[in-house]
């Protein structure tokens, strides 16, 4: 079996959480913003909150499941990401602020499972 680069498999979870997100009614403000400290895969408005979205998509034969791979270390870059992304863009400065993953793991005939955690970490919870 060939396997498939991880810009393909990324490209392809972002797309279906992306997809996925809208049918929750997300309205989405940037994909893959990237700066020096970090990329964020995508940035929706819920409301007032704007949520900055880790997505994690596991193919078919992945060792380990999608949603525990965002580690202290991933959560410190995002929140750093985040804040840099903010102060770029002051309009957002009234929003309330949250990070969640989307967990996308495929089974053996690369059927998807698709998991949103909302909340999954808050900027306290990862010791900047």
């Amino acid at each position: 079996m060939a396997r498939v680069d991880t810009r393909t498999l990324g490209a392809t979870g972002e797309q279906l959480a992306q997809r996925f997100l809208a049918r929750q009614g997300l309205v989405f403000v940037d994909r893959n913003f990237r700066c020096r400290l970090g990329e964020i895969d995508l940035i929706a408005r819920d409301s007032n909150c704007l949520l900055f979205i880790e997505v994690r998509y596991r193919g078919v034969g992945s060792y380990s499941p999608a949603g525990p791979t965002v580690n202290v270390d991933k959560q410190r870059k995002l929140i750093r990401t985040a804040a840099l992304y903010l102060a770029k863009r002051p309009q957002y400065a009234n929003c309330v602020m949250r990070f969640d993953v989307i967990a996308i793991d495929a089974d053996d005939q690369g059927k998807c499972k698709i998991e949103w955690i909302k909340d999954a970490f808050r900027p306290n919870d990862s010791r900047l």
